[in-house]
Order: structure tokens, then sequence, then C-alpha cells
């Protein structure tokens, strides 16, 4: 869901204008963060509490060059959902899917073995699966692929179970 999707659903609920609702949204957003970067928090009952917390400096690693690289302190905001929130997610069976896509058990990507397809068009390998001849760039569903596939020995047998 979007900003803009905020606002369409409000002003239709609301019998508001959606310009009027985009400023009222964008009004509120700009005062949870001028109250975070002035307080330092803020909670917002049966929603949970944003906090601006420091994050200390530490050594990091490129992953293109292996180079070890320093990572200075900074402020990050958390937050940590209310108890409202919080139990009607935990009623939640299956994770949501962005498009509007329903979840059910053989799509969960908690019930799939690693390395093995979570749904037709998703692939998530085990990294022990990897070789570089079999990774392949993954396109949008509807979007054809920019390479075709290579089919490598051990993926031909994985695929034919022989």
């Amino acid at each position: 869901m979007t900003k803009k999707d905020i606002v369409k659903t409000i002003a239709a609920d609301a019998d508001l204008t959606q310009l009027k609702v985009k400023e009222i949204v964008q009004r509120t957003f700009d005062e949870i963060i001028a109250t975070l970067i002035r307080d330092g928090n803020i909670e917002l009952r049966n929603f949970g509490v944003f906090k601006v917390t420091k994050r200390a400096a530490r050594p990091a690693r490129n992953p293109r060059t292996s180079e070890t690289v320093n990572v200075p302190a900074k402020c990050v905001v958390t937050f940590k959902p209310g108890k409202e929130m919080a139990e009607r997610i935990r009623q939640l069976v299956d994770v949501p899917f962005k498009l509007g896509l329903a979840a059910d058990s053989t799509d969960s990507p908690k019930s799939s073995t690693p390395g093995q397809p979570t749904s037709s068009t998703e692939f998530t390998p085990s990294p022990s699966s990897l070789s570089s001849t079999q990774v392949q760039p993954i396109s949008p569903p509807g979007v054809p692929s920019a390479s075709p596939a290579i089919e490598t020995e051990s993926s031909r047998s994985h695929r034919t179970g022989e």
C-alpha cells in the first residue's frame, strides 16, 4: 500500500476530497518526523512506538571486493508494534503478498525446503546449490527474460530426476 492508496481509501470513507486528505496525511507524517527529531520517540496508542536509536560504528565487508570498510555511527528509527497491532498480525496464517495475491500454504516461504521453488515465479536457492553457471536473473512475471536459460548437467538431472 502506498501513501496514495491510503489517501484514496480515507477520502472515500470520509467523503472528503483526495487533495484535502493528502494534505492531512502528509501533515501527519511531517509531524511524526518532527517529533522524532525533537523528542527521539513518538507513541501512537494501539499502533506502536517509533524511537530514534544510535547504531555504533562497526567494521563491515564490501561484498564485491571483500575489502573491509568502516561504517560510521548513525541514528536510525526503530518501530515496536503496539499490543493491538501485534495481536492482529499474530492471527495471520500467512504473510500477505504484494499485488493482492492470496497466500496459501504451498506458496509460503516457511513451508518450502531451502533451494526449492516457493512459487511458480520465484526461486530461493540455498548457497550450497549455487554455481556460477546456474545463476540467472529473474524477470518479473509477464516480462520475457533478457537472456536464455542455461541448463547445466546438474540442473538437467535435478529436473528429470536422473
